[in-house]
């Protein structure tokens, strides 16, 4: 079997690799995008600049052009020297040019478990509708990702409405895939033809990675009962918005990556077609920082929001390290992943009766009683291999006499995937393996039919402590249970990517997390190498990451815009961070995976509410001019930001005093201060607006701020009267001396009904 955690990121790998070269290649012949800004205001045509350019370089090259787009912004990709990106760079009404670029992916219980968190009675009848998500919600969730597999049982559209008539997409044909493949639940399907460079082409929408369809299925896959990978995780899976209508756009292949100007071209379809949603379970990697001009996500986003359509990403898988988060734009709601509370549990018994609990999906067959001979890799090592590598099972570092028919006992020191451990074992005839690691608590590898668990350095020591006690040490290694009410939970994944973002720091990311490890969600139903020993491919399959965190997210977005279809998406966002959860399940604050507690550069707002979104309160509306500051403040001049912006206000220009640590002021829902001097102190100003109906209401506000900061809001009680109406307020930081750390807290406004929280985070550093 092919372990799918390995392939995922292995998949992620490649994709880094061709990040690299892609950016090494910048000054060579390639692809580049050519990036234009705002589309016309009459729907489908281009600008003139951008005919005339279009026409200029089909006049020199036919074959030149890859893409061009003109619903939701002007541009294009082409086919150019250096010196040719170079001179269209220089062209009027051109904002950017820069290659295209390679993005990776990030990569049924998660729902009940927010559920539960949430203190929501769920009816236990299976049939029920009672939480209401279930039904017709007519919300449009587009998602960008490796396809879709239509004949998942998740993807029915019993008892759906019609297809709302603002729908403008289309279900395109391929040899794999035909019109009859979309229904009332797929209702748009469109895939991006690989370049012509590409050595394999794949022209289809269906998938043939399983992320796709397991993204989708996660934000709005249909009920289905009974299903389960191989008997684990048994239950009812569906999807977070149930009754939302999916459109597919197949931007990643499994031989090409996620390319840049396949990226935008789905966002410009996406943005004619009429969703709601977009979902993007996809990024840079962390180490690729490209400025927002140069980034097609960000660009696609921007327009995407312009229109009214909310767009989610996932943070990134490159955590636990700090200012590692993607997908940073402030227009972008970005989702940081958290564990949940079931388990996949495959114990390690050993010769003196002790039971150790390990991580792991397997369903081996060996003997329940210890009586397996169990080694440490160390003590196996070949005699010319290096300690550090037998302690790892690294290829050619082991005896394979000393191995085979044993269990062995393996260090994840090199932090390299599990599997790869079970690989080296397996050919060298051992039986079984143990691993310890130190930083995967809480996300289960699949070992197929092979005897593997994953368990802790502090289990590790006993272990080996055990070995070392006898002459003739024994084991065993049992198959995977996979129990649920796992306490604590929900604990934000080691790898998911962390804040401050660094573009800027002023902007506090994520925005907020979501579950994202071990999510039971449809899969590809051809999937062979998935499968274990003797067993069918699975039809639901578990895997990890803020792929998954993110269409949790983009499922509620999707039915609080069905709830409230005049939101714009910045109250959407606001409504998900602001009723966010910071406890777990015993009732403690939510920790990271080494158990201390999260901060916002962990998890945004906290782990989010699915039904608290719903009825807020108040909202953070984070406006068009907001965003034209945020681009005033980042550096951009007015001549570029009209170019970019399809509407200006008359008269808006920059303020004359733009620079970064201005950002802190936009309206968004949480608070970034960077560059603080404890001297002058920094103030910022916020304005929330009623959502909550008409009838007089006042809020009060609460401070929650660490000792070496003095926080003061002003004034401390906001009244509304009637829906719609706007209040603001003046927060002011300052402190006795010097902050030697970041640090962080809270201001929450609340009426007895309703608590609308804002994190904050305050550094000393500067924003580079």
């Amino acid at each position: 079997m092919k372990p799918l955690v390995t392939f995922i990121f292995g998949l992620t790998s490649f994709f880094i690799f061709v990040s690299l070269f892609t950016e090494t290649v910048a000054e060579k012949d390639g692809v580049y995008i050519v990036y234009m800004g705002a589309a016309p205001k009459t729907k489908g045509s281009l600008r003139h600049d951008h005919a005339q350019l279009l026409s200029s370089l089909l006049k020199r090259n036919k074959n030149a052009l890859v893409r061009s787009y003109k619903n939701g912004f002007s541009g294009f990709a082409a086919r150019l020297s250096a010196e040719e990106a170079h001179s269209i760079a220089q062209r009027a009404g051109v904002v950017s040019v820069f290659p295209d670029p390679v993005l990776e992916l990030h990569t049924t219980r998660s729902w009940d478990f927010l559920n539960y968190q949430t203190s929501v009675v769920i009816d236990s009848n299976p049939n029920s509708n009672s939480n209401s998500t279930s039904n017709d919600s007519g919300a449009i969730i587009g998602i960008l990702d490796t396809g879709i597999w239509p004949e998942s049982e998740s993807f029915n559209d019993k008892a759906m409405g019609p297809i709302p008539s603002r729908w403008n997409g289309t279900c395109a044909k391929a040899q794999d895939f035909n019109t009859s493949n979309c229904n009332k639940k797929i209702i748009g399907a469109r895939s991006y033809e690989d370049d012509e460079t590409s050595v394999i082409k794949y022209q289809s929408p269906r998938d043939m990675v399983g992320h796709g369809t397991h993204v989708a299925s996660t934000a709005a896959g249909s009920e289905v009962q009974g299903v389960s990978y191989y008997g684990l995780a048994e239950g009812t899976a569906k999807g977070g918005s149930p009754g939302s209508r999916i459109a597919m756009y197949r931007v990643c292949s499994p031989n090409n990556g996620c390319r840049g100007s396949s990226i935008l071209a789905a966002f410009d379809d996406a943005i004619a077609d009429g969703v709601d949603v977009l979902s993007l379970s996809l990024g840079a990697p962390s180490f690729f920082k490209p400025q927002i001009t140069d980034d097609p996500i960000a660009l696609g986003a921007f327009h995407a929001v312009q229109h009214g359509i909310t767009v989610v990403c996932s943070a990134g898988n490159d955590g636990p390290d700090p200012g590692t988060v993607v997908n940073a734009a402030p227009w972008i709601v970005t989702v940081a992943a958290s564990t949940i509370d079931r388990a996949f549990e495959s114990e390690v018994v050993l010769g003196n009766n002790t039971v150790i609990k390990g991580e792991g999906i397997n369903f081996a067959s060996i003997q329940k009683s210890p009586v397996y001979p169990i080694v440490y890799g160390k003590s196996a090592k070949k005699k010319d291999a290096d300690v550090n590598d037998s302690r790892n099972c690294n290829t050619n570092s082991l005896d394979q006499e000393l191995v085979k028919g044993k269990i062995v006992v393996c260090e994840n020191l090199d932090k390299t995937y599990a599997n790869e451990h079970m690989d080296e074992v397996k050919q060298l005839g051992g039986i079984g393996v143990v691993l310890i690691d130190y930083d995967s608590k809480g996300m289960a590898s699949s070992f197929g039919t092979f005897p593997m668990t994953v368990i802790s350095s502090e289990d590790g020591a006993k272990v080996l402590s055990y070995i070392n006690s006898t002459k003739n040490p024994v084991a065993t290694i049992l198959r995977t249970t996979s129990p649920t009410k796992y306490t604590p939970a929900p604990i934000i994944a080691y790898f998911s990517s962390r804040g401050p973002s660094t573009i800027p720091k002023n902007i506090l990311k994520p925005d907020i997390a979501a579950p994202g490890v071990n999510i039971l969600a449809a899969w590809m139903g051809n999937d062979t190498a998935e499968a274990p020993e003797g067993k069918d491919p699975p039809l639901y399959n578990l895997i990890s990451g803020t792929s998954m965190a993110c269409p949790h997210v983009s499922g509620i977005a999707a039915t609080i815009k069905s709830k409230n279809p005049t939101w714009s998406p910045s109250a959407i966002r606001s409504a998900i961070m602001t009723t966010a959860n910071q406890i777990n399940n015993l009732k403690a604050p939510i920790t990271t995976e080494k158990g201390v507690a999260a901060t916002p550069y962990d998890f945004g707002a906290g782990e989010v509410s699915p039904t608290g979104p719903l009825q807020p309160g108040l909202v953070y509306e984070t406006t068009a001019i907001d965003y034209l500051n945020f681009l005033c403040h980042h550096g951009y001049n007015i001549t570029t930001i009209k170019t970019i912006a399809n509407a200006i206000p008359d008269g808006f220009t920059c303020p004359k005093e733009s620079s970064i640590d201005l950002i802190s002021n936009i309206n968004y829902p949480s608070i970034a201060i960077t560059n603080f001097n404890e001297k002058a102190g920094r103030k910022v100003n916020r304005t929330l607006t009623n959502v909550a109906g008409d009838g007089n209401s006042v809020y009060t506000v609460t401070i929650d701020s660490p000792a070496n900061l003095d926080v003061k809001v002003v004034p401390n009680k906001l009244q509304f009267t009637k829906n719609g109406d706007k209040s603001s307020y003046e927060v002011s930081f300052s402190a006795a001396n010097p902050l030697k750390e970041d640090v962080f807290g809270s201001i929450a406004w609340s009426n007895g009904k309703y608590k609308v929280r804002s994190p904050f985070a305050v550094s000393s550093k500067r924003d580079n």
